[in-house]
């Protein structure tokens, strides 16, 4: 990695493509940091510690809601407008018609997802607003407030997605996942300080925290090898004559990652076990919540056996089910079959689709039982060991690995296009 980033600072255009990036990344940094006024940020910190989904949120936003600066909701009303209109693509005729349509049709629905993620940035905002309140966060409550408030987020949420979309243009990498990338990574000197802290008030000894550290490592290289394995399909295209002109056979593959979906089963598995506590708050003194947060047969109370084993069932649930519904074997299985394609020894046609949907079911499986793991673990040892406070969740680990892998490898592709000699040896 570290060779692939000197050779492309050779490059004048990539020096500048850096340059460019470095330079977004810093200002998106700043921004971090301007606080929305009017806001008591210590009842926030409260909220963030207390388990909910706003712990994620504040994780991926990289301390900005516990801050509650103008950046509080970052991209997270682009991610979910991604997502769901992906989802839609699949029941929806006319938006999977469009999908095929190519880039024409992919700029469409990419224009669909933008004044979606304004939508769900208002929507957002008058929850978030919502929950302070009831947080007894606010220093002032009013109509004036609460317009400032949603007004900041969601123009603030929109600016980071044409932020984004700069990067991707004019940078390296894509803008968005950077920008999560960037708030991800921006936590790792408060949990250093975190664990010197703990050192220091002799909570935890020099060869307990060597230790955690060992452990820290042994998931990251997990992860590593776990984004980079894939499980490829082998394909041969038979010979054929276009134009007068013979062509012959070829072997390829279709890669499917193992990991692919991973990050995004963590994200409705821990969406799915924080959604009653997080609804909970809006009425603490019911049954309800004190049921969920406080029984000891309650599946979502944090720390407990049942909630780490719901946690990583939803995690392999959703990582099996979002990959049947983005990879579609029968189209796959026509496509191949159009092209003069075929998977040797699986007849074309209704086989193949068979065949692909089969090799689909084990690869989400085995990939959603090692994002269930790397969910898992983190939540073992903060509720388990003397490192409770330690923060360091699996989905922001597999962001981090995932995005700098993507990120390298357009890197690379940058290189090969403009023949880099250096790169090339």
């Amino acid at each position: 990695m570290l060779s692939t980033l000197k050779n492309a600072w050779k490059v004048p255009e990539l020096r500048k493509r850096l340059l460019f990036t470095l330079f977004m990344l810093a200002i998106f940094r700043l921004g971090n940091f301007i606080p929305v006024p009017g806001i008591d940020t210590s009842k926030l910190v409260k909220l963030t510690e207390s388990g909910t989904l706003f712990s994620f949120y504040d994780m991926i936003s990289g301390g900005a809601f516990s801050r509650f600066s103008i950046f509080a909701m970052g991209v997270v009303p682009y991610i979910n407008a991604s997502i769901i209109m992906q989802l839609l693509q699949i029941a929806v005729p006319s938006l999977e018609q469009l999908s095929k349509e190519g880039e024409e049709g992919r700029k469409k629905i990419q224009q669909y997802i933008r004044y979606s993620s304004v939508l769900f940035g208002i929507i957002q905002a008058f929850t978030t607003y919502a929950i302070i309140t009831r947080a007894n966060a606010l220093e002032n409550n009013s109509k004036l407030t609460l317009f400032l408030i949603i007004i900041t987020l969601v123009t603030a949420s929109t600016f980071l997605m044409w932020f984004g979309d700069k990067i991707t243009e004019k940078g390296i990498g894509n803008g968005i996942s950077l920008l999560i990338f960037v708030n991800i990574v921006s936590r790792f000197p408060s949990t250093i300080y975190g664990i010197a802290g703990l050192q220091k008030a002799e909570t935890v000894n020099f060869v307990e925290v060597i230790i955690f550290l060992v452990l820290v490592l042994i998931l990251f290289i997990a992860v590593v090898i776990m984004s980079l394995a894939e499980r490829r399909i082998p394909v041969q295209y038979a010979g054929k004559a276009v134009g007068g002109k013979l062509y012959k056979g070829q072997s390829t593959h279709i890669p499917i990652n193992v990991n692919g979906s991973a990050v995004i089963g963590i994200i409705f598995a821990i969406s799915t076990m924080q959604f009653p506590a997080t609804i909970g708050q809006f009425w603490p003194d019911s049954a309800f919540y004190k049921f969920i947060t406080g029984s000891k047969y309650s599946f979502f109370r944090d720390g407990s056996w049942q909630y780490a084993l719901m946690y990583f069932i939803l995690t392999v649930f959703f990582t099996w089910f979002y990959t049947q519904v983005t990879f579609k074997p029968e189209e796959m299985a026509e496509n191949m079959n159009k092209s003069s394609g075929f998977i040797p020894g699986i007849r074309p046609g209704e086989p193949t689709a068979r065949y692909i949907e089969k090799v689909l079911d084990r690869i989400s499986v085995i990939g959603g039982t090692f994002a269930g793991i790397i969910a898992v673990v983190p939540i073992l040892v903060s509720t388990h060991s003397k490192f409770q406070g330690i923060s360091f969740g699996g989905t922001g680990l597999i962001i981090i690995v995932g995005v700098a892998l993507e990120t390298i490898r357009q890197i690379e592709s940058q290189l090969v296009v403009r023949h880099y000699q250096g790169f090339l040896k």
